[in-house]
């Protein structure tokens, strides 16, 4: 992976992760880096679109509710952050990991916050996977000869 990719990936993860995980992660590696606002913390909306069979063309399902922040380090690393929901708590964390994990303390915050996260969200991926596989029915047609 590049280092833009590896980037979009941790902060997916942020994004996607449960505010109340992100924060006992983020706790338990006693970081309290000083750090300015660039941009506070600020709610606002988005437009989702979708694609018919994941392959259609676009269309707009509807609005979702992020936050948005972006912070920088004392030592100049700039971190920003989107994050579903109203939580400027959980937006000002996963800007503070992504500006962190531009800092030599960043092989600690991706064992200590990144894999868990992610190996949540992979649990959740799969239990949703399984119970609609649960569901699935195969239909076939018969060929009766005639043709």
């Amino acid at each position: 992976m590049t280092e833009i990719e590896t980037r979009k990936h941790w902060m997916g993860l942020l994004a996607k992760a449960k505010p109340q995980d992100v924060a006992a992660l983020f706790e338990d590696v006693t970081l309290n880096p000083e750090f300015t606002y660039l941009r506070a913390p600020e709610v606002g909306g988005v437009m989702v679109q979708g694609r018919a069979g994941a392959t259609g063309a676009p269309f707009n399902l509807g609005e979702m509710t992020v936050t948005r922040c972006s912070v920088q380090l004392a030592e100049g690393e700039v971190g920003h952050a989107y994050v579903q929901g109203r939580d400027k708590a959980h937006a000002t964390q996963a800007a503070l990991i992504d500006a962190l994990m531009q800092t030599p303390e960043a092989e600690r915050l991706r064992l200590a916050v990144l894999a868990p996260l992610e190996q949540s969200q992979v649990q959740a991926r799969t239990a949703r996977a399984s119970k609609a596989a649960a569901t699935k029915v195969d239909f076939f047609t018969m060929v009766r000869g005639e043709d």
